[in-house]
């Protein structure tokens, strides 16, 4: 006869060795493998409870839903009738239950109640009672598990719509905290905005009838739950977050092209049941959007008696066949969709500028009855599009819905090309399609500022369409810009205008923090490339504010506003009659330092100078002095007066704040002196730095890219390439190295990577020629490999 121990250990070898077994086979995924998970468990489990009378096991979460993970938690219920046994028996049925799961490494959210004791954890815990919606039963008494399930679910559908509320505080504070799914590149399948907890609570919602789970919905979440079945398989733990590193293997696993499809199709899975959540909550809540206070006083009556939406009988008119009722925006009795290819844009407009949501059945109606646009689109819908677009936030969920729904495709069929196509580029806060909408939500509120604002609203929407396509998107986009610009019915010249929106989207930020603002060819260069139109650069100028702020915090800074405005205010003097600007003359704080004759450091601003005696590697020993001190160069310009060179940095703290000039003076002459080991130091202080920063971020090869006529008199060198300590230092040590002068340097970062921009010569102040520039390559590409 075995002993409990010995069953016990048999336990623990059986499931560990089941589920090897299990996971080990490829051909299980998704659906299939949560099946096998699911029996799995469920005999294993169901074969721990030792036969006792008054007593069941229950599964709630994953495992109740029949939704396991390989390595998720399994959350289960010991119900005993309190009357079968004694506490000290009781306690012994647990043991022979919870002592195996633990020892065979699972991690376990166990409770021991009577059917009495769990109801009533459930009505004071939230999260408890959601857990019991989700409860099955795996052995022991079914009566038990029945009595709890039949009445968790009858005191939730009665108290559903005064629970509510707090339900949607905790997944506020959810989303708060970890992000919303639908644009992270690495986000969290289970607990961010879109992820698998809103998933539960639309199951809870849906249980108390409050909702329809559609087909759509329940798609999305076997998306997510097929991709987290797999990354647990592939982490062989616990892991819900949907690294960079990881979307391959997942892929392949799941049968996908590649990893951009596993992104793409757990933002696109986000953005539904996200969707679904947030009408999920109007549909409870009733019409609690605020409306305009002269909306809000003709819906009155609805909202101040506090009926239900569907108990208003309330009908304002917001536009021809659009009326507003119960908080949403439907369509008038009399509307016929097919009559009226136009109805489409007017019931967003109207949404957008009431700040009301569209109703299901509007949009159902919308997308079965929708008659197409005539092509060129009739100047209606021309003016209700950019009307739409120039609403600002409200627009949001008007265009959200019009695609979640398909009817953005439908109107602008190279919408598809972009909807959730991540951008991997960690200062994008949103995907492709998001940010193109984002983007026309800013320029609305520079509308007025420009003298054609429907130009501006429809150049800012489509001004990255070239993403989703092959090629540079800038040019790509700029065919399909124009096309589609057409196609709304705009002029041949204004259809240009879109065009070349689309087309020279980064002239003006690439052009002012990549370029000599001071060299004359600047100004020409972008003179040349809109053709010497005021109106466009008027546009670009704006796009550029707009475009910068949809993107993220870090694309966009005072520094580069004012470089851009200053490269703005140059191009619009040199198109006002203007001569191109003369390079600018030594600053007196600069001939105050080179009379000096000697080494020093002044910091004046955000800008560090530093005087000493001209000699090959001043520079990059500066630059390795500013990154040992935590200082990020935005730019650099280099003066030699007589036999001194000073040198001017713009810098950014890293942290804190500028150091003491003094520190400064005394670290660059002992490194002038050779007594500091700047490049130890440096490789020092980047090792620490990836030991603690390192994103896990895939890293682009570095690039190098020559411009001949973009500079006077110099030759213009770009590395793009990761950022990382000393990264100056390395590839000022490298250009003079190779023979070659640096005249100036534009430092352009982009969260990770940047842009370094080189105004270079030879000893003569010519341009590089073609000999000289692959000794310069080959010298940066030694550096640039560490």
């Amino acid at each position: 006869m075995t002993t409990p121990s010995e069953r016990s250990a048999e336990a623990v070898r059986s499931i560990r060795s089941d589920r090897a077994r299990l996971l080990a086979r490829t051909d299980l995924v998704g659906s299939e493998l949560r099946a096998g998970l699911t029996a799995m468990f469920d005999s294993w489990l169901a074969g721990l409870l030792p036969p006792a009378p008054g007593v069941a096991l229950l599964a709630v979460g994953g495992l109740g839903r029949r939704e396991p993970t390989p390595y998720g938690d399994l959350d289960l219920v010991l119900l005993h009738d309190g009357k079968a046994l004694g506490a000290a028996e009781t306690a012994s049925v647990a043991d022979s239950l919870w002592y195996p799961i633990w020892d065979a490494g699972m991690g376990l959210d166990h409770s021991v109640r009577t059917p009495q004791q769990a109801l009533a954890v459930a009505a004071e815990d939230l999260k408890a009672l959601l857990g019991m919606l989700d409860a099955r039963h795996i052995a022991g008494d079914p009566a038990l598990t029945g009595l709890v399930r039949e009445q968790a679910i009858s005191r939730w559908r009665r108290g559903a719509q005064e629970k509510a509320p707090q339900l949607r505080e905790l997944a506020r504070g959810r989303w708060n905290s970890r992000g919303d799914a639908s644009f992270l590149l690495e986000p969290d399948l289970k607990d961010c905005q879109g992820g698998l907890r809103d998933w539960v609570g639309l199951r809870a919602l849906a249980s108390a009838q409050l909702l329809d789970l559609t087909p759509a919905v329940q798609q999305a979440a076997t998306v997510l739950l097929d991709v987290r079945g797999e990354l647990h398989r592939l982490a062989g733990r616990p892991a819900d977050v949907l690294r960079a590193q990881d979307r391959e293997s997942v892929a392949r696993a799941l049968g996908l092209p590649g990893p951009d499809e596993v992104l793409r199709a757990v933002h696109e899975a986000a953005r539904t049941l996200a969707y679904a959540t947030d009408a999920a909550w109007r549909r409870v809540a009733g019409a609690e959007r605020p409306a305009p206070r002269s909306l809000l006083s003709r819906l009155r009556p609805a909202v101040a008696t506090g009926r239900s939406p569907g108990a208003a009988a309330a009908r304002v008119p917001l536009a021809k066949d659009v009326v507003a009722q119960a908080g949403e925006v439907v369509l008038a009795r009399d509307a016929d969709p097919w009559a009226d290819p136009v109805l489409t844009l007017r019931v967003a407009r109207a949404a957008a500028s009431a700040d009301l949501p569209i109703s299901a059945y509007a949009l159902s109606r919308l997308v079965t009855e929708g008659a197409p646009l005539p092509e060129p689109w009739p100047a209606a819908a021309r003016e209700e599009f950019v009307a739409l677009l120039g609403a600002g936030a409200r627009a949001v969920p008007a265009l959200e819905a019009l695609d979640q729904h398909g009817l953005l495709s439908r109107l602008l069929p190279e919408w598809e090309q972009v909807r959730f196509k991540a951008q991997h580029n960690p200062v994008h806060l949103f995907t492709v399609d998001r940010h193109l909408i984002e983007t026309a939500v800013r320029a609305g509120a520079l509308a007025s500022e420009v003298a054609r604002p429907d130009l501006l609203l429809v150049g800012a929407l489509l001004h990255d369409i070239g993403k989703g396509y092959p090629g540079d998107h800038s040019v790509t986009g700029a065919a399909l810009a124009g096309r589609m610009a057409s196609r709304m019915g705009f002029s041949a010249a204004d259809a240009a205008t879109v065009a070349s929106l689309a087309r020279h989207h980064l002239l003006l930020p690439d052009t002012a923090t990549r370029r000599d603002l001071e060299d004359p060819s600047t100004v020409a260069l972008v003179v040349s490339a809109i053709d010497g139109s005021a109106e466009l650069l008027e546009l670009l100028h704006h796009l550029t504010i707009a475009d910068a702020a949809a993107t993220g915090p870090a694309a966009w800074s005072d520094w580069k506003a004012s470089l851009v405005s200053q490269l703005v205010h140059r191009v619009a003097g040199v198109l006002g009659g203007d001569r191109l600007p003369a390079a600018r003359p030594p600053s007196e704080a600069v001939l105050r330092l080179a009379r000096g004759g000697g080494i020093e450091v002044v910091i004046e601003g955000a800008d560090v100078l530093m005087a000493a005696p001209d000699a090959t590697g001043l520079l990059s020993s500066a630059s390795g002095l500013l990154a040992l001190h935590s200082l990020d160069v935005q730019a650099a310009d280099v003066r030699t007066v007589g036999t001194m060179a000073v040198n001017r940095f713009t810098v950014s703290p890293r942290f804190g704040e500028l150091p003491d000039p003094a520190l400064l003076n005394a670290d660059l002459r002992r490194i002038l002196a050779g007594t500091l080991a700047l490049d130890e130091r440096l490789r020092a202080k980047e090792r620490s730095y990836r030991l603690s920063g390192d994103s896990g971020q895939l890293a682009q090869p570095p690039r190098l890219l020559w411009f001949d006529d973009e500079a006077t008199d110099a030759t213009v060198l770009e590395v793009r390439t990761r950022d990382g300590i000393g990264l100056l230092h390395r590839l000022t040590a490298a250009l003079e190295s190779a023979g070659a002068d640096i005249r100036s340097a534009r430092i352009s970062s982009l969260g990770a990577h940047v842009v370094d921009a080189f105004y270079l010569t030879d000893a003569d102040g010519k341009p590089l020629s073609e000999a000289h520039r692959e000794r310069v390559e080959l010298g940066l590409v030694r550096a640039l490999a560490g």
